[in-house]
């Protein structure tokens, strides 16, 4: 219970309320002894017209009730089992978490604690008002392609104490582009959204808010000023930005149903990026510096777009802002994940109270470019996760409709329809509403999104992945890194099946599914010192997470402009996922405290603007490229192989030019192996690496790839790791430069809890000298770095 002293001097208000923008989540609040509102919703804003019961000298209360009891005893009132009852064992969760409108993931995930948090999340305060109020603005930018017309949207709502109309006359500027109109407006009593249309002059020209690597993030400055009787004034001062979303469905040549991509300002982007959870448990701890450095980290990392996943939060204010400043396009879930969901009176007027508020809050933003309903949960009917009894089915496909069709998607369509809704990810978006809503396979490949999971395949096997329209979640587990866990374990944790790595981890048979993806290809650590086995077994766990996720993702890269057996076309890989919540195993490419992970540093490379990548089919060596640039451009490949015990190429080839045309993907090179091993002195699969690189005018463009012909762990000839280093400062880095006598696989450079990034890491070092750069993020010294440094590389761990 929190209880505070709150004086409003001049106390004789005709309107006073109290606005909680966040309480978490069931809670009494209390005003001067009064019971004066009811919260059950962590989401909404909650206003309260305390006019009748304010004094000069208030008390105010809000006692909090347990959420997990709560949740409880709503499920055991409701009159049939909304599934599922509780989380799976392993994740050591709470139950009825569908009850209650709180994050989903609180109750537990299978990469998160249950740490059920209560209290007050947001700010609370007090507004008070003789005539009228401003409670929500929002501004949007519609072009209509019939005029070909910009118009800017201002959205007001208003609360008038006034028993008459009230006049109003707005005044909005955008100084830059010469907007400088005026419209009068009838306030009526009580509260009312009202609409302002500013057209743009047609002649004007506008610069376009684009994503992240395809042009500038520009805004305009604004003001919207409302002159009232009596000279009173409310006056905001936001940004406006300019552009158009288009999600196209439309036939393909050569496939069945139906593409799915997304068009911003008229042009097909291909969407790079990841999932994003709460940053943390307690959201109190989630500052400015922790928002911004994930977020620029995704940017670092060549992404364009992040997927705020339905079993989390919708985010702060702060961190739509820097994503608009950044370019990260946001899909948008609204909160639900995984679950069946009531539907009765009580649980629908909450959701429709946090849609409305949700949607009037984040509707500004440019970087949110889909709403979507929820989180797999038209899966999880349609492929029955839950065993419902065939008696009931008919229940629950109902209560789907109600919740997400007309209730949810309603909102949307009403209050916004400059972005598309779909009902749930994965979707057969058109498809599934031609089904009704519910398809029957809402994995299909020829529609929609796809979430993909694969742990016991062997993620080397491109042929295993699916080639769906758009790869909206998949990936692999690792462990973090031990600086990491070393900060929340004891000596006697350190063992990878010890009690601490058991408990850590919430994902059934996670631990064991990670040794197996990683003993395809490799060896298993072997070393009589515990600790140093630990180590090298947390590093292994990111080697093969990194690499299966490369591999796959350059394989949805490839899809983007072929159509094979009727799939393809891919447009979208957003790998599961970008952060942590907490110190533990996950999908994650950045760890709790913002290190990055191998994972981070190939998605750097595999979502580069230009790229190439290969594969094997029938003994043949395949090479393409990729580009998301927005022109031609003309290359040339290097293909170069090495033998894993010199640094000196036993073979090179360099193709002619070729033209890569913009936003594309396509075949540019292809040599049988027994070929290619010939003609590099008869060396064999076992002994080989295959480097290759694009140049562009002679330049190398995107980073250096490879292709081992054999499995790592049956390399011959990969000799002891003999890396020295030097550290040097360059302007605003460190520059590590490493001098190697031979090759070696996944150089892991490591400086233990000193917060920065490197230039490069987990790098196949196939050159004498090579030099990486380390960007700080606090200050430190050479000296730190020397100390701290530890090198580790794959041939080191079987040695």
């Amino acid at each position: 219970m929190a209880r505070r002293l709150l004086i409003i001097p001049g106390w004789h208000w005709q309107k006073v309320n109290l606005v909680c923008e966040g309480i978490d989540t069931i809670s009494t609040i209390v005003l001067n002894n009064v019971s004066i509102a009811k919260t059950q919703n962590m989401f909404s804003r909650y206003t309260v017209d305390i006019s009748k019961v304010v004094k000069e000298k208030n008390y105010i209360e809000i006692k909090i009730e347990s959420a997990v009891d709560w949740a409880k005893e709503k499920s055991t009132q409701h009159a049939y089992p909304i599934p599922p009852d509780c989380p799976p064992k392993v994740q050591n969760g709470e139950c009825h978490v569908n009850f209650i409108r709180k994050a989903q993931c609180s109750f537990s995930w299978d990469w998160g604690p249950s740490f059920p948090t209560q209290g007050i999340w947001k700010d609370i305060r007090i507004e008070a008002y003789n005539l009228v109020h401003l409670k929500y603005i929002s501004y949007t930018s519609v072009f209509d392609k019939t005029t070909s017309q910009w118009s800017v949207v201002v959205e007001p709502v208003f609360d008038s104490v006034s028993m008459n109309v009230l006049p109003a006359h707005v005044v909005i500027r955008i100084p830059e582009i010469q907007v400088d109109q005026s419209h009068d407006l009838s306030i009526i009593p009580g509260q009312q959204a009202y609409e302002i249309i500013i057209k743009i002059y047609k002649n004007t020209s506008i610069d376009l808010w684009w994503p992240n690597g395809y042009g500038f993030q520009t805004h305009y400055n604004m003001s919207v000023t409302f002159h009232f009787e009596g000279e009173y004034i409310i006056e905001k001062n936001t940004k406006i930005y300019f552009r158009t979303v288009e999600l196209i469905e439309e036939p393909i040549d050569g496939s069945p149903g139906l593409s799915f991509y997304m068009k911003i300002n008229g042009v097909p982007i291909f969407l790079k990026g990841s999932n994003w959870i709460p940053a943390d448990s307690f959201q109190d701890r989630v500052n400015s510096d922790k928002l911004h450095n994930l977020l620029q980290s995704a940017v670092d990392a060549n992404m364009n777009t992040l997927r705020v996943w339905g079993g989390g939060i919708y985010e702060s204010d702060e961190f739509y802002n820097i994503c608009d400043d950044l370019g990260i396009m946001v899909w948008q879930d609204f909160m639900f994940a995984c679950s069946l969901y009531p539907t009765d009176d009580w649980f629908l007027d909450t959701v429709r109270e946090e849609v409305i508020h949700q949607i009037r809050r984040l509707k500004s933003h440019p970087c949110i470019i889909v709403w979507s309903g929820n989180n797999e949960n038209e899966a999880a009917i349609a492929s029955d996760w839950f065993s419902i009894p065939s008696y009931m089915k008919e229940i629950y496909v109902k209560d789907y409709l109600t919740l997400y069709i007309k209730t949810i998607r309603e909102l949307v369509l009403a209050m916004d329809m400059t972005r598309p809704f779909i009902a749930s990810s994965p979707t057969n978006g058109k498809e599934t509403e031609e089904e009704e809503w519910l398809s029957r396979n809402p994995y299909d490949n020829h529609y929609g999104d796809v979430h993909y999971y694969n742990y016991m395949t062997d993620c080397w096997n491109w042929t295993s992945y699916p080639k769906p329209r758009l790869a909206s979640e998949y990936g692999f587990q690792s462990w973090p890194s031990f600086s990491t866990i070393h900060k929340v374990s004891s000596p006697e944790d350190w063992s990878y099946s010890s009690n601490f790595s058991t408990h850590r981890q919430h994902h059934d048979s996670g631990n064991e599914q990670m040794i197996f993806q990683a003993g395809l290809h490799y060896k298993m650590p072997k070393n009589i010192d515990p600790m140093k086995q630990f180590h090298d077994t947390l590093y292994l766990t990111q080697v093969m997470q990194a690499q299966c996720v490369k591999l796959q993702t350059e394989f949805y890269r490839r899809s983007q402009s072929e159509i094979v057996n009727g799939q393809g076309f891919t447009m979208g890989a957003l790998y599961w996922q970008l952060n942590d919540i907490w110190q533990a195993p996950s999908w994650s490419s950045i760890e709790y405290n913002g290190k990055w992970k191998m994972l981070h540093y190939y998605a750097k490379d595999f979502f580069a603007p230009v790229a190439a990548s290969a594969f094997e089919y029938q003994d043949t060596l395949n090479v393409y490229g990729v580009s998301d640039l927005l022109k031609n451009l003309s290359f040339k490949l290097v293909i170069t192989v090495y033998k894993w015990d010199s640094l000196v190429p036993v073979c090179e080839r360099v193709t002619d030019e070729f033209i890569l045309k913009s936003r594309t993907s396509k075949l540019i090179y292809k040599e049988s192996i027994p070929e290619l091993l010939s003609r590099c002195g008869n060396t064999t699969r076992q002994q080989s690496v295959v480097v290759f690189y694009l140049l562009h005018n002679e330049n190398i463009s995107g980073s250096k790839n490879w292709h081992f012909l054999s499995s790592l762990k049956e390399a011959q000839g990969l000799l002891k790791s003999n890396i020295t280093v030097s550290i040097s400062i360059e302007e605003a880095a460190f520059v590590f430069t490493l001098i190697s006598s031979s090759p070696s696989a996944f150089v892991w450079l490591d400086v233990w809890d000193i917060s920065g990034r490197f230039s490069d890491n987990g790098f196949l070092l196939i050159a004498e000298k090579t030099v990486v750069y380390f960007y700080a993020w606090e200050p430190t010294t050479i000296d730190d770095l020397k100390k701290s440094l530890h090198i580790s590389t794959i041939q080191d761990i079987y040695q």
